[in-house]
């Protein structure tokens, strides 16, 4: 069999869980039109072994290649002339333990907050403050996510990697990860734009010694709301799924990609300067003396919180996100989101960085 991808299949046909022309727009969250020359659908390394092969026999170069989730934080700018590789690998399991935690492991397509819960039911803590952030447990590492208090680097032993054009399997401790505010290796190399790396599982570090997280302000009141004097992990759990339905909307109802932009880190000198103009701008010191600031603080006081330009708009309840309003197309959100960072660069000199990839 040869396969080229520029002009299709001699002699044979496509493995079956690969298609083409498909439509990705229902494959993300916020809805946006766009279309993919080819998906493949990803349930085992097998499958990814058998691309690489079938891409070594192809004439030419190889397909652009995107790694997809559950588009959760994906904004789609157009058609997509390439391969994207939709990771659905389930599975999750104990696989080990020490003395101070349980070791996890979880496949890359598992619905991250599924897991989350499913660890709880367990008796096994440790990532209660990250429930209900939309997406897999592949994608959680690529952004390295992080809620109230806790990033999911801190969580994870290590995780296993396919290069999908030669079919090898590697694994990477935190270390090699590189790990920072919403930052990894992934991002900093490229594999969450080019796609030929694919995380297939990752492990995480539960720990026996459990300690209660409960710091941040919003989590704190709902936990005090509740009358939760000493909570739980699985109370924890349940305050901050809370918060989240309070603040976000559900992507079923309003189609949006969650936070859109990181919250900016700037100079203590910075946002001592901010604060005295600004005396209720949250701010949140960091172990390296800089100082982490809230993005949906700087866009509400620029004026665009529940303010739309076309199609979309800043979310009425949480400045932050950014939702389409419905038949929204990926350059309304562009100028959207230019139109936000030129407001927040404007009144407080602070730039502003998105945080979904635009593909």
């Amino acid at each position: 069999m040869t396969w080229d991808w520029k002009t299709g299949l001699r002699g044979g046909e496509l493995p079956d869980f690969i298609e083409r022309n498909v439509d990705l727009a229902a494959r993300t969250t916020l809805a946006l039109p766009g279309r993919a020359a080819f998906l493949a659908t990803i349930r085992s390394t097998a499958q990814l072994l058998q691309l690489a092969q079938l891409t070594q026999r192809t004439g030419g170069d190889p397909p652009r290649r995107f790694v997809l989730g559950a588009g959760s934080n994906l904004v789609l700018t157009g058609d997509f002339d390439g391969l994207v590789l939709q990771m659905a690998i389930a599975g999750r399991q104990l696989v080990g333990e020490d003395a101070e935690s349980w070791h996890v492991r979880a496949g890359a397509g598992e619905n991250w907050h599924q897991l989350v819960n499913w660890t709880l039911a367990q008796g096994w803590p440790g990532l209660e403050n990250l429930s209900l952030i939309p997406g897999t447990v592949g994608a959680a590492p690529v952004q390295n996510i992080g809620a109230y208090g806790l990033e999911v680097a801190e969580r994870i032993l290590s995780l296993d990697v396919c290069d999908t054009l030669t079919g090898e399997i590697s694994r990477l401790t935190p270390a090699d990860c590189r790990f920072g505010y919403r930052d990894s290796l992934f991002k900093q190399q490229g594999w969450h734009l080019e796609g030929r790396r694919a995380i297939v599982s990752v492990t995480f570090r539960l720990p026996k010694v459990w300690r209660a997280l409960t710091a941040y302000a919003d989590l704190a009141t709902e936990i005090d709301r509740q009358g939760v004097r000493h909570p739980d992990a699985r109370q924890i759990a349940s305050a901050v799924i809370a918060v989240r339905r309070r603040k976000l909307p559900d992507p079923a109802a309003v189609p949006n990609a969650g936070s859109f932009f990181h919250n900016p880190v700037v100079s203590a000198a910075l946002a001592q300067a901010l604060a005295e103009r600004y005396p209720t701008l949250p701010r949140y010191p960091q172990a390296d003396g800089a100082v982490k600031l809230a993005a949906g603080w700087l866009i509400e006081q620029s004026g665009w919180k529940g303010r739309n330009l076309g199609r979309v708009g800043m979310y009425e309840k949480q400045a932050l996100v950014l939702v389409n309003r419905g038949g929204a197309h990926g350059a309304e959100v562009i100028a959207l989101a230019d139109a936000v960072r030129a407001a927040v660069r404007e009144r407080f000199g602070v730039e502003l960085t998105p945080e979904p990839v635009f593909l």
